[in-house]
């Protein structure tokens, strides 16, 4: 090596990695892979029980709406379906609020485009409201485990 090469390396100080140092690098960034990816994928089913939860409750609110307007609950004929547009089956709403009582006007599908599920007079209250999770069936644990109105917060 000559002298003018040995000045341009002391002056830079660049050094590339070794083999050995790029596969240890490669398998740290795997075993942090291995462990989090699985924590990451899980979570998209605990947002769709949030939203599920989030949406009962905003259909709750709307269903106390509904009866303090008419002074009852829709009955399970009439269904959720008495908040986007007048009962005419059953007993009739009194007062029916022009536009309904839910937004966008439309009863919504739970976050696995299944319908929630009312009973009125219901088992737990005045009214049963379920959404059955990913499996669409009564019953079930862990992520496929209902979401009821009388167990949220």
């Amino acid at each position: 090596m000559g002298l003018e090469q040995k000045k341009v390396y002391a002056v830079t100080g660049v050094q590339g990695f070794t083999l050995i140092e790029l596969m240890v690098v490669m398998v740290i960034l795997g075993i942090l892979a291995g462990l989090i990816v699985p924590r990451i994928m899980d979570r998209p089913e605990e947002a769709r029980r949030t939203k599920a939860g989030i949406q009962i409750q905003s259909i709750e609110q709307a269903l106390k709406l509904y009866k303090l307007d008419n002074g009852q609950y829709p009955t399970t004929e009439q269904g959720l379906l008495a908040l986007v547009e007048p009962p005419a089956a059953g007993v009739l709403a009194k007062k029916w609020r022009t536009g309904g009582y839910l937004e966008k006007g439309k009863v919504p599908k739970d976050p696995w485009d299944n319908d929630f599920v009312y009973i009125a007079p219901g088992v737990h209250g005045d009214y049963d409201l379920s959404s059955y999770g990913p499996d669409n069936q009564a019953g079930g644990e862990g992520k496929d485990a209902d979401i009821n109105s009388w167990e949220l917060q």
